[in-house]
């Protein structure tokens, strides 16, 4: 691939001001292939704190950028030594092949230049739904970091992370656990758990809490719910500085833990748990848009607390 090669990428010029315009692709090494994108998810996480300037400093991050890391494929042009062949589909969590703007996480654009060991084969029948592949590994990571054979039984947040903790801790044999959401958007679409609001739960006797609403307000309640001995992972993203009251923590001896980046091993467990049936990641897609409509799709994930997940289709681009 010559260094003139480009793609049409999302490209946030500064907060606040989006493309989706042609960017520079660099050469292929002898470990990169080519992925040509069929469909990436908007993350209303991390996407969102980079679109409103929000971002906490972050290795990388500069403007203009990419965003976005889940990226779904066929692969065009194959690293020999991989032994993946052209065609197949392949998840891609994000890329830094760009040659005239910033790769953070690089994910959002209709053809990827990507390192050939971080790009993973996924089913053909998960379709588009296999951009919730890195959620779902963050959630199997999220859950690992309890410890063995412990599980969190309060969920904080309904969205689409949350959903798919709640899930898992079912699909792997723990109890169901309850989950948090006060906005009444979000209440609905529980498989096998109830999803109440914080203000109706009575129970001050929760072992495992897990934070996926990035609202770093209330963890002094989260505090005040647990039993002595009870622990904390926090595994939204937060904006501000975090603080909690000590006495009612020291009181409980908590424990209170970050769950940072999935790794490989999350991800292989998680496609297992899909090819037994035991996860599914169905009914988490609630919108889809083409690409060339990609402006207010962002702003439609941004800001409707009716949209789940919003999946852009870059397949016409690669027609």
């Amino acid at each position: 691939m010559s260094s003139s090669a480009k793609a049409a990428a999302v490209v946030f010029e500064e907060p606040g001001k989006m493309a989706v315009r042609q960017v520079g692709l660099k050469d292929l090494s002898p470990n990169d292939c080519l992925v040509d994108i069929e469909w990436t998810g908007i993350s209303t996480g991390t996407e969102r704190l980079l679109w409103n300037g929000k971002m906490p400093p972050f290795p990388g991050l500069a403007y203009p950028l990419v965003p976005g890391y889940e990226s779904v494929g066929r692969v065009a042009v194959s690293d020999e030594n991989t032994g993946i062949p052209v065609g197949t589909r392949v998840f891609v969590p994000g890329s830094t092949g760009f040659a005239d703007v910033h790769g953070l996480f690089g994910g959002a654009a209709e053809r990827l230049v990507a390192a050939s060991d971080r790009v993973v084969r996924v089913d053909e029948s998960l379709e588009d739904e296999a951009i919730l592949l890195a959620l779902a590994a963050t959630a199997y990571h999220t859950i690992d970091s309890f410890g063995p054979d412990r599980y969190p039984d309060l969920v904080v947040g309904h969205g689409t992370l949350g959903r798919l903790i709640a899930r898992l801790v079912i699909a792997l044999g723990g109890a169901a656990p309850i989950v948090w959401e006060k906005n009444p958007h979000r209440q609905s679409g529980s498989v096998g758990y109830e999803v109440i609001n914080s203000e109706n739960d009575p129970r001050i006797d929760y072992d495992a809490i897990c934070d996926v609403s990035g609202d770093g307000s209330l963890l002094n309640d989260f505090i005040q719910r647990m039993r002595p001995g009870g622990s904390i992972v926090l595994a939204g993203f937060y904006d501000q500085p975090l603080s909690f009251n000590f006495a009612p923590a020291f009181i409980r001896e908590s424990s209170i833990k970050i769950a940072a980046q999935w790794q490989p091993s999350d991800l292989d467990a998680v496609q297992v748990l899909i090819k037994e049936n035991k996860l599914s990641l169905g009914g988490l897609i609630s919108h889809r848009s083409s690409a060339s409509a990609a402006a207010p799709a962002y702003r439609q994930a941004f800001g409707d607390a009716d949209c789940l997940k919003m999946v852009i289709d870059w397949r016409a681009n690669n027609e």
